[in-house]
C-alpha cells in the first residue's frame, strides 16, 4: 500500500544530525519529504544539546554525543534517537524508555570493515611492520626476518563470537589459521572453528587474541594483569571492541616485560571528543604497538550502510509506527490497512491499560479495525487502526487513558 504520510506536516518535523553523519542520511530524509534537516560536524556537550533539542523530533548521533536524562527531560517533542554506530550506550536508555523515545542503531552495518582491519592488523603485528615502517621513516634500513612470521598455521583466539567475531573467524580460516573462540553463550561455529570452555584456556593456546565484546560490568578490565599472565608468551592482543575492557597499564607492563610481543588498540577508556585534539596513552612509543583513533568501522562503505540502515528505521517508525530494531519501545512491525487512521499509544507497563483502551473506545462505538500490542519491562506499545471518520475522537479518548506516556496520530 502506498505510504499515507504522517498526520503531522512533514515540513514541521525537525531533524538534528550530529557528528558528521553521512550525507546519505540527509538525502534519505529529504527524499522522504522532510526538508528541515540540520547537520553539525561535531558532538555537542550536555548543555549545548539541551539548547538544541527543544523542538527536535528526530535526533541522529554517533558515539561521542551523550544523551543524558537531563537532555531527554528537555526533549518534549523528541520521537526517536538514531545511533549511527554499533552501540547505544551513549543514550540513557532508562530515561529514553520511560519517555517513549524509540532508540535505533546499526549493529551489523560496519561488521565487514572491522573484520577486515582485524585480519590486516594480525598480519602487521606478526610481521612487526609498525616497527619497520617507523625505522624506515627515520632513515633506518631494517631488513630482517627475525621475529617475523606467517599467519598460516597460527592460532587465532576470538573473545566474543558475535557478528564481527564470527566473520573474523571465517576470514582467518581462509588464510590458514586455526581458530578457537570463547563466548559466554554456546555459539555454533563457522567452518572449523572450535569453542573453548574458558577464557584462560583460549589465552594459553592463542598466538593472537582479538576482542569483540560489549562494554558492561562483566567485561570491564576483563584483560587485566591476572589474565595477561595466562597469555602464551610472545602472543599479541587486538582490541577493536570497547575501551574499558583492557587494563592498559597492565598491558604496557606485559609488553615491556616480553610477556606479549605486540598489540593493536583502537579504543581507549578516555578519548578526545574532536579530530585534531591532543591524545595521550601509556601505550605510546612501545615496540610493535599499533594505536588507531577509534576507526575500526570507519570506512566509506560502513558509513553509507549505517546511514541507510538507521535512517530507514527512523523513517519506518515515524511514518508506519514500526519499531523493529528499537532498544526502548517494544518491537512491532505491522501492515498498513486501507480506510483507517493509525494511532500509536505508548504507556507504562501496568495491568489494565489495554482493557481501559478497549473499554473507552467501545463505549463510544468506535470500532477497532486492527490492534497490536507489545510490552517490555518498562512500557507497553499499542498500535490501533480505527475508522477514519472516528479517529479524532479515538485520539482524544486515548490521551485520557491512565498511565499514558504519549499518543501520536500517525496518519
Amino acid at each position: 500500500m502506498k505510504n499515507k504520510g504522517t498526520s503531522y506536516p512533514k515540513d514541521k518535523i525537525k531533524i538534528l544530525l550530529l557528528e558528521n553523519i553521512s550525507d546519505v542520511s540527509v538525502e534519505e530524509f529529504k527524499e522522504a519529504g522532510y526538508a528541515s534537516v540540520k547537520k553539525l560536524s561535531g558532538a555537542l556537550s550536555e548543555q549545548e544539546l539541551i539548547k538544541e533539542i527543544k523542538d527536535v523530533h528526530l535526533l541522529g548521533i554517533r558515539s561521542k554525543t551523550m544523551v543524558t536524562e537531563k537532555v531527554l527531560a528537555k526533549a518534549n517533542k523528541l520521537l526517536s534517537i538514531g545511533c549511527y554506530c554499533i552501540g547505544v550506550n551513549q543514550v540513557n536508555m532508562k530515561a529514553a524508555t520511560q519517555k517513549g523515545v524509540a532508540v535505533f542503531n546499526a549493529p551489523y552495518a560496519n561488521t565487514r570493515s572491522v573484520a577486515e582491519l582485524v585480519i590486516g592488523l594480525s598480519i602487521m603485528l606478526i610481521r612487526k611492520i609498525a616497527d619497520k615502517s617507523r625505522a624506515a621513516h627515520s632513515g633506518i634500513w631494517q631488513k630482517e626476518a627475525k621475529g617475523s612470521y606467517e599467519l598460516r598455521g597460527k592460532t587465532l583466539g576470538i573473545v566474543g563470537y558475535g557478528n564481527i567475531g564470527s566473520q573474523v573467524s571465517v576470514m582467518a580460516e581462509a588464510l590458514g589459521m586455526d581458530v578457537i573462540y570463547y563466548d559466554v553463550e554456546s555459539k555454533l561455529p563457522h567452518g572449523n572453528a572450535r569453542q573453548v570452555r574458558s577464557l584462560k584456556e583460549l589465552l594459553r593456546r592463542s598466538n593472537i587474541i582479538t576482542l569483540h565484546v560489549p562494554s558492561e560490568a562483566s567485561t570491564r578490565n576483563m584483560i587485566n594483569a591476572d589474565m595477561l599472565a595466562h597469555f602464551k608468551k610472545g602472543s599479541m592482543l587486538i582490541n577493536y571492541s570497547r575501551g574499558d575492557v583492557v587494563d592498559l597499564v597492565a598491558l604496557k607492563d606485559a609488553i615491556t616485560s616480553g610477556q606479549l610481543s605486540g598489540a593493536a588498540i583502537d579504543v581507549f577508556p578516555e578519548e578526545p571528543e574532536k579530530n585534531g585534539a591532543a591524545f595521550t596513552s601509556v601505550l605510546q612509543n612501545l615496540p610493535n604497538v599499533i594505536l588507531t583513533p577509534h576507526i575500526g568501522g570507519s570506512t566509506e562503505e560502513a558509513q553509507l550502510n549505517i546511514g541507510l540502515d538507521v535512517t530507514s528505521k527512523m523513517l519506518n517508525f515515524l511514518e508506519k509506527g514500526v519499531t523493529t530494531g528499537s532498544h526502548s519501545v517494544p518491537p512491532l512491525s505491522l501492515p498498513m490497512q486501507a480506510k483507517t487512521h493509525r494511532i500509536l499509544h505508548i504507556h507504562k507497563n501496568v495491568p489494565g491499560v489495554l482493557g481501559e483502551i478497549n473499554s473507552k473506545l467501545s463505549s463510544h462505538n468506535i470500532n477497532i479495525l486492527g490492534q497490536y500490542l507489545k510490552t517490555n519491562d518498562e512500557i507497553g506499545y499499542v498500535v490501533l487502526d480505527v475508522d477514519t471518520a472516528l479517529s479524532e475522537e479515538a485520539f482524544s479518548l486515548l490521551k485520557e487513558v491512565k498511565s499514558t506516556i504519549r499518543v501520536r496520530m500517525l496518519y
